[in-house]
């Protein structure tokens, strides 16, 4: 395996290993977790996801505070990252996304990965910087859409794809019936489809777009796997949820630890996309038709409070909070393989060895 292994290349940046940390909010991927992947060789991923929550003045001004805490997380990541690459996750979904994205690049980030809609104006907000961008896609039609709307748009291409497949964590990028009955061997397919799109744009723009495919890759044979089918590296976000470093609290880890496999759902979330998490209390109340209190956050942007049965915020800041009975805890469909806290440095260790 050794000998497929080589370093990430996002334009003038490398990544020593070809594994970038999925991001993963409200709270569970910050500044910790980001810096010690990106100090071990990969990327490390902050989530922007009401990245405040746990900051003073966040429930009376809950936009302002999660922009300063944007440029802190960064910040202390950078810190720990001993000159490794750092990168944000921004929702295209969240409330004031330009503002979002504008204080990252202020704070001097070098990676912004968009998904949760499509990233149309992301070349704009960085313009002028040296922030990398990349959209979250999970079909070859959104590939090709997001590379043309770029294209055209901003005479520009992605410097970096991410496939994010039906085994992801959190929200996702399907249909409930898409998820249910797309099988590996299916979308294997459509990864070759969607690494095709990307050399088409390589040939135009003459750079290379490194393509990373995400979700369900939890050891190093399924790395191994999207290596060889032509990927140039993975996105992991699970395994690192039960590590010493991860900035999720003891309980959220301890939920991964204690699930078993039929305890992993995918439920119905608040923004309209179906969502993979672990059974819990919170979800079986929902499920029984029990509506929650609602205080806007200013959190996603069709958001109709109206119609919704709880705040997905006030459910993943419970979750980030380590209040778990009441929390919807996000996870990939490979969470119940989780047996023990180790280290992120274990974990790379892991998928290289």
């Amino acid at each position: 395996m050794q000998a497929i292994i080589k370093p990430l290349r996002i334009g003038d940046l490398t990544a020593r290993i070809p594994i970038i940390q999925g991001g993963m909010g409200v709270g569970i991927s910050l500044s910790s977790l980001a810096g010690a992947v990106s100090a071990e060789g990969g990327v490390g991923v902050i989530s922007t996801a009401q990245i405040g929550f746990n900051e003073e003045g966040w429930l009376k001004k809950p936009v302002e505070t999660n922009l300063k805490a944007i440029g802190k997380q960064i910040r202390l990541a950078k810190e720990k990252a001993k000159g490794g690459i750092v990168g944000v996750n921004i929702m295209v979904a969240t409330k004031y996304y330009e503002k979002y994205v504008k204080a990252a690049v202020k704070a001097g980030v070098d990676l912004i990965i968009s998904g949760a809609g499509l990233p149309v104006s992301l070349p704009e907000y960085v313009k002028g910087s040296l922030t990398k961008i990349a959209p979250v896609i999970s079909t070859e039609k959104a590939a090709r859409v997001i590379c043309r709307l770029w294209d055209r748009k901003s005479h520009r291409a992605p410097d970096l794809l991410i496939i994010e497949g039906p085994k992801a964590g959190g929200h996702l990028g399907f249909t409930y019936d898409e998820v249910l009955k797309t099988d590996d061997d299916t979308y294997d397919q459509e990864i070759l489809k969607i690494i095709g799109v990307a050399r088409e744009f390589e040939d135009k723009f003459k750079q290379k777009i490194p393509v990373i495919v995400a979700g369900g890759i939890d050891n190093s044979e399924k790395m191994r796997h999207y290596l060889e089918l032509g990927a140039d590296g993975v996105q992991i976000a699970t395994s690192f949820v039960t590590t010493k470093e991860c900035d999720a609290p003891d309980s959220y880890k301890q939920a991964y630890i204690d699930a078993k496999e039929e305890d992993i759902v995918l439920v119905k979330s608040p923004v309209g996309m179906p969502g993979r998490a672990i059974k819990n209390k919170f979800i079986e109340e929902v499920n029984q038709g029990k509506k929650f209190p609602i205080q806007c956050k200013s959190c996603i942007e069709m958001c109709n409070q109206k119609d919704i049965p709880y705040c997905i915020t006030d459910a993943l800041v419970n979750a980030a909070k380590g209040n778990i009975d009441n929390a919807l805890v996000f996870c990939g469909a490979n969470a119940y393989k989780a047996d023990k806290i180790t280290t992120v440095h274990e974990v790379i260790e892991s998928f290289l060895n």
